[in-house]
């Protein structure tokens, strides 16, 4: 049943503590929430998916002696390191010899952080027989390129099974990258990105049915993954975007980097702020500040 969302006066960010929605799934909402409060801004978080690790589908890549059969490990993601790092916990250690040519792992911006001293001791006891590698800019492709040639080297491939949506492009365009620079990319789905169902975005269609007229509204996607899933949810509802765009003409939409921004409009979302510095969330927190602060000047 379709429900009427109320038009909203958006008014001066000058004297308003604009309300920031977030979609993130749960294991990055803190991080994200306590930045966009830091900034002075109302974080109001809808989840529209979550994401949970499948560490024992990587046991049999993992196990000694299996893992020296692979030249490197790329993880595109934060939960795809603490796939792994769950799924080592339970294996005999190290996975590796302390003996063999250079083990690289390569991550992206602030997930990088992870890959800490407990987390090397894990693979390999002598830590520099281990290269972590973290490309410039934080995209796939970047990390992709980041890793040289492979001369036909294997790589592990540490991604999302996508649940209950469309696996988006980002990771086969990933293992086409990897194979285009001359690796054998192996894909493991270490965890899985699932939908969170149609009452995933309830908590935002009552926040825009309470009529208020003194909030400033922008919504924050970090993922093409939670487009799909917030579009998804307002088709159960009877809307769909130009209908939220109708209704709310200045909501300001921002996306965590050119790939989630890409994802968004090709799934009919418009953006209007695109981070530049996407290594961690906060890019995109001073990416949008700086634009409703613009926005406020203008009213």
């Amino acid at each position: 049943m379709a429900v009427p969302i109320p038009s909203l006066t958006t008014l001066s960010t000058a004297t308003v503590k604009p309300t920031v929605i977030f979609t993130t799934p749960p294991n990055y909402a803190a991080r994200l929430s306590s930045l966009l409060t830091l900034k002075g801004h109302n974080p109001l978080w809808c989840p529209t998916i979550t994401t949970s690790p499948t560490p024992q589908l990587l046991f049999p890549h993992l196990s000694p002696p299996f893992l020296s059969l692979f030249s490197a490990v790329a993880f595109p993601s934060r939960a795809s390191i603490t796939s792994f790092s769950l799924a080592a916990t339970s294996l005999p250690k190290p996975l590796l010899p302390s003996q063999g040519p250079t083990f690289i792992l390569a991550a992206l911006g602030k997930d990088s952080e992870l890959i800490d001293t407990p987390f090397v001791s894990q693979i390999c006891s002598n830590s520099q027989r281990i290269k972590v590698i973290v490309p410039p800019i934080a995209t796939p492709n970047s990390l992709a390129l980041s890793l040289g040639e492979g001369y036909g080297r294997k790589v592990l491939c540490s991604v999302p099974k996508v649940v209950g949506l469309n696996e988006p492009p980002v990771v086969p365009d990933f293992l086409q990258d990897l194979k285009s620079g001359g690796w054998l990319p192996v894909r493991v789905d270490a965890y899985e990105t699932r939908w969170l169902g149609p009452d995933c975005v309830k908590v935002v269609m009552d926040k825009w049915q309470e009529e208020k007229e003194d909030e400033v509204y922008a919504i924050v996607f970090t993922s093409s993954g939670e487009v799909e899933g917030l579009l998804k949810s307002l088709k159960e509802f009877g809307w769909d975007w130009g209908m939220v765009r109708r209704r709310l003409p200045r909501l300001v939409v921002a996306a965590h980097g050119p790939v989630t921004a890409a994802g968004a409009e090709r799934l009919g979302v418009d953006v209007n702020v695109v981070s530049s510095d996407f290594g961690s969330f906060q890019g995109v927190v001073d990416a949008l500040d700086v634009h409703l602060k613009a926005l406020a000047e203008e009213i």
